[in-house]
């Protein structure tokens, strides 16, 4: 297949991104695919002669789009177009796009529904479940309204000038989460104990959107269930050396241990993917995605949030239960390419 691996762009992962593309494009490179790596914001300057080379040089692709890395804040605020130059064009010519983007304009269905209108097949869940599970707010809401637990949690903008009356009146107490409303691996999350803490978590978060989450903490076990094709695989535990699972634990091999199988009873071990089936379902997901969780010592437990194009580098989740269950990462990045394509049968 011609397969074009989508990833950079300009959302706070694009370094995760672009570590994710590159791995997508070896593996499928690995079967014999005639897969390239494009950068959806920079594009390429020139259009290939061919587009879909047999002989393709990754390393050289990653340097070049990494090569924008220190511009990208200033040409943000010239470039209009999201989308770089022969980005579309590169896209129409492939059988699919296989989206490695994360974070904003990556996950959140504004490349899925441009690419719907211009009749480009992409991976994993369209627009809409996209949209709704970027959004922590109405996803919150939307596992509250079909039976999910998730932990109690309110949404404030930044004209709001009541944070602290608005915390008071949830009937959440210290230590709360305070995170960016679409924001991905954990990027300007803080876990605050008191009033100064929070003021301050507020003032960082808002650096990044004009929205932020509070939600009560769980003290406990951190899991993460993939659903691909509707259904669970293994949940995964992970056990951060130290703090909680941020950015840095998230990727940096070693920080943190994951245990696949997770060391619970095969009772917590179904309840727990049962609810990861249903909060897929609720979101209108499509094809893949990864539900995070937290559990308490009481075993009650609680869904925290979706994740519509999990992260494929060397330390991420998903790849991992996969391999659990026999499929090594090249196997999986063509299965999230054939369960994708039903979405255009």
């Amino acid at each position: 297949m011609k397969i074009v691996v989508l990833a950079g762009g300009i959302s706070t992962e694009r370094d995760i991104s672009i570590i994710s593309g590159t791995k997508v494009c070896e593996g499928l490179r690995k079967k014999n695919h005639q897969a390239i790596l494009l950068d959806v914001f920079f594009g390429k300057e020139e259009l290939p002669e061919t587009i879909f080379p047999s002989e393709y040089d990754i390393e050289k692709e990653t340097a070049y789009i990494k090569s924008f890395d220190e511009q990208l804040e200033e040409i943000k605020k010239e470039k209009r177009d999201f989308f770089g130059p022969h980005v579309i064009t590169i896209c129409k010519q492939a059988d699919v796009v296989f989206l490695a983007l994360h974070g904003d304009n990556g996950e959140n269905g504004k490349v899925q529904a441009a690419f719907d209108l211009m009749g480009i097949r992409y991976t994993g869940a369209g627009s809409l479940g996209s949209g709704l599970a970027m959004d922590k707010g109405i996803a919150k809401k939307i596992f509250m309204y079909s039976g999910i637990p998730t932990p109690k949690g309110i949404s404030l903008h930044r004209s709001d000038n009541k944070a602290g009356e608005q915390l008071s009146t949830s009937g959440m107490r210290f230590p709360v989460v305070v995170k960016p409303c679409c924001g991905g691996s954990s990027v300007g999350v803080f876990i605050v104990h008191d009033q100064k803490e929070y003021e301050d978590a507020l003032e960082q978060c808002f650096l990044y959107e004009e929205e932020v989450i509070i939600e009560q903490y769980i003290q406990g076990r951190e899991f993460s269930v993939a659903i691909i094709e509707g259904k669970a695989f293994p949940v995964i535990e992970i056990e951060p050396l130290q703090g909680f699972y941020d950015y840095k634990n998230k990727y940096q091999t070693g920080a943190a241990v994951e245990t696949c199988p997770a060391d619970l009873s095969l009772e917590l071990s179904q309840k727990m993917q049962k609810f990861a089936e249903n909060g897929f379902r609720a979101l209108g997901l499509e094809s893949y995605a990864r539900l995070d969780f937290m559990m308490n010592d009481k075993e009650e437990m609680f869904c925290l949030e979706a994740n519509t194009l999990p992260g494929m580098t060397p330390t991420s989740l998903l790849p991992q239960e996969a391999a659990v269950v026999g499929m090594d990462f090249p196997d999986l990045c063509e299965e999230l390419i054939r369960v994708s394509l039903k979405k255009y049968e």
